[in-house]
């Protein structure tokens, strides 16, 4: 029972991956031309759609709404009680320990990602890193190279998509998993599917890393997403430009969007004639 069941879990997988990389083709045809989207206190301003990162492609709002309001209930009765245990009862050094070695199990994952972008030089640092802190640093619990050079900046397959040239589609909330897209969907299923601890661990186990993982992160960010939900008129909208924005900052690797060019007017611009006329006439007015 337990090997048919397994091979049921990963149909049922590739299933909803092939669902989700339909979505993402069909998402230009279901694209809405206007979105209403609350961007000041006053109310909803309407927003023209664009071609451009701007655009607020969430055509399936309503869908997206009700899975939204499905996970906001697991986490409030679940993730938010254990998140809040979990920062009162455990020391910041231990919870910092428990970061670390999370994060040292997905440095294989960076390393390929890397390594797919073309980034040699982030590849030799993910491999060094890999090598120091799980030697050096037991298991990954002490963060040997991180006290010095800063966090590991995390790779996965969503941000090689991105990096390769391919648009995130649209806005996607995932049961469970929260806000997402096609693209990084699909790259979640495939990192799951590229990483060697999922071969190495066992089935409990797989999902116990999962569990922490998610609680590590809500713990770190428990009191921001508290904040953001108390101020937010719309915090379903909040959530989907706050994550938009943190995917488009994380495949650029925190790099500033390219700005529109600004013109810029010296006096050289000007003849002498043009000049006087414009300084006559300031001076009339």
């Amino acid at each position: 029972m337990s090997a048919k069941f397994s091979l049921y879990f990963k149909a049922a997988n590739l299933a909803g991956l092939l669902v989700v990389f339909g979505l993402w083709l069909a998402a230009p045809a279901l694209a809405a031309e206007d979105v209403l989207v609350p961007v000041s206190k006053d109310g909803p301003v309407l927003v023209a759609a664009a071609d451009g990162d701007e655009e607020v492609n969430d055509p399936l709002e309503s869908v997206n709404r009700a899975i939204f309001g499905f996970n906001e209930v697991i986490y409030e009765g679940v993730l938010w009680p254990v998140a809040d245990f979990y920062n009162d009862n455990l020391p910041a050094t231990m919870r910092l320990g428990v970061s670390n070695f999370l994060t040292n199990l997905s440095s294989p994952i960076t390393l390929v990602n890397n390594l797919l972008q073309g980034n040699l030089m982030a590849a030799l640092e993910t491999l060094g890193r890999l090598f120091v802190n799980t030697t050096v640093g037991m298991g990954g619990i002490v963060d040997v190279i991180g006290e010095e050079d800063g966090p590991l900046r995390e790779e996965d397959f969503g941000q090689t998509l991105g990096v390769w040239g391919m648009g995130e589609g649209l806005y996607l909330v995932l049961p469970i998993f929260g806000p997402s897209n096609p693209r990084d969907a699909v790259g979640m299923g495939v990192d799951w599917f590229m990483d060697p601890f999922t071969r190495a661990l066992r089935s409990h186990e797989k999902y116990q890393r999962m569990i922490a993982r998610g609680i590590d992160v809500r713990s770190r960010f428990i009191n921001e997403l508290d904040t953001l939900e108390e101020t937010s008129i719309d915090f379903y909208a909040a959530m989907r430009e706050l994550y938009r924005q943190h995917r488009a900052g994380e495949v650029r690797n925190g790099e500033l969007p390219p700005t529109l060019p600004i013109p810029s007017i010296t006096l050289e611009d000007y003849s002498d004639d043009e000049f006087d006329q414009a300084t006559a006439s300031d001076e009339i007015e």
